[in-house]
């Protein structure tokens, strides 16, 4: 096993070859591609000293590789793109002649037919892709897609499943984003494979309200887009309307990354008799700024902030939460295990992951996904 646990709880095993998948980089992560780029920069500069006829056009060149070099060693970094149909479904979001590019790009067209632009294996016995749209007019949400990969065998069986709800980063995430940079359906597929979880469907949630630019951490805002109430309600309604779900407590997990971490956290604190277990990767214990969303409110702030409520909070229902951290990002460590220390004294379950040589981005996401799922498998009902 990658990774080292520590907590309260007991250990997460997750079988070697679903860990190596999920660290792996993916083709477009190669640092060998932002190098050539700078490579290619560096030639042009010298073509544009020492020949005057072309300096203008080399100069323009040049400056174009640095620029596509930087974009591609950020992303070498943080691991947001890992193959062409990640960038495919990346460009598709952008609209207008992005998103013809990234059709062509993406051979399938994009359709999500289990087989397409977002990774979802195209093997029968492997978790598949449907999606639907939901607005929320009365809690000014717009109209957005929920991505959902359903468990092998669901079409054919009449068996109710656990749900697990993720939730993107802010600002800028999108509900695709576990799919793409976050390898939802190659790491469902191995963990089935392996025997290492039970069969469950897992949503991925689109909490960004129409503006993926606005760092709205799940929040319900004055004035502005209700969030929480979004998700624990007319989300939750619909998922359980549409596919064979245990309408259950303990048979909801609710997780996420970064921004979308804290809104896990926030409300699934909030709403523990919704949610039984709880999975965050790289977690804040407070909100961004929001001063000016919350009118300088400081009661509403404290309700939002699980540092200034979380010690002595009294739990009508128990939770079982699943912190992770890069090792290489002290503040997401210290994060976790305080968390995990103020969870365990209000007499709740909690256990740290700390996975080695990573940091705050997507590749620690991705890596640290196969835990989270084992988690929730190891605290939904049996059967």
């Amino acid at each position: 096993m990658d990774g080292s646990v520590a907590g309260t709880g007991t250990d997460v095993n997750v079988p070697a070859d679903v860990a190596r998948y999920c660290r792996a980089a993916g083709p477009l992560e190669s640092p060998l591609i932002w190098l050539a780029f700078a490579a290619a920069a560096l030639v042009l500069v010298v073509v544009a000293v020492r020949w005057r006829r072309a300096r203008r056009r080399a100069v323009i060149a040049a400056v174009c590789c640095a620029l596509v070099a930087g974009l591609t060693g950020l992303n070498t970094y943080v691991g947001y793109v890992r193959t062409g149909h990640d960038l495919a479904a990346l460009l598709e979001r952008g609209g207008g002649p992005a998103a013809a590019v990234g059709r062509l790009l993406d051979g399938s067209g994009g359709g999500g037919d289990g087989s397409g632009g977002r990774g979802v294996p195209a093997d029968a016995d492997a978790p598949a892709l449907d999606s639907f749209d939901l607005a929320d007019p009365a809690d000014g949400v717009p109209t957005g897609r929920m991505y959902v990969l359903l468990p092998p065998g669901y079409a054919s069986s009449g068996q109710a499943y656990p749900v697990v709800y993720l939730v993107h980063g802010y600002p800028f995430g999108s509900a695709q984003d576990w799919l793409t940079a976050g390898a939802a359906p190659g790491a469902l597929d191995r963990l089935y494979r392996d025997g290492a979880i039970p069969p469950m469907i897992l949503v991925s949630v689109d909490l960004t309200a129409g503006q993926s630019q606005r760092d709205w951490e799940g929040l319900d805002v004055p004035g502005g887009p209700r969030l929480e109430t979004f998700l624990t309600g007319p989300v939750v309604s619909a998922v359980d309307g549409r596919y064979r779900t245990i309408r259950d407590r303990a048979a909801r997990a609710l997780g996420g990354m970064s921004g979308g971490a804290f809104a896990a956290l926030n409300t699934g604190l909030h709403h523990t008799g919704e949610f039984g277990v709880l999975l965050l990767t790289l977690p804040y214990d407070t909100p961004g700024d929001v001063r000016d969303e919350f009118h300088g409110d400081r009661a509403a702030i404290e309700r939002n902030t699980p540092r200034d409520y979380l010690t002595g909070m009294v739990f009508h229902d128990p939770v079982a939460v699943f912190l992770a951290a890069g090792s290489h990002d002290g503040d997401d460590v210290d994060r976790a295990r305080d968390l995990a220390g103020r969870l365990t004294a209000d007499g709740q379950q909690a256990v740290v992951h700390v996975e080695p040589g990573l940091t705050h981005t997507w590749r620690t996401a991705r890596a640290t996904l196969p835990y989270m799922l084992v988690f929730a498998g190891e605290h939904f009902p049996a059967g």
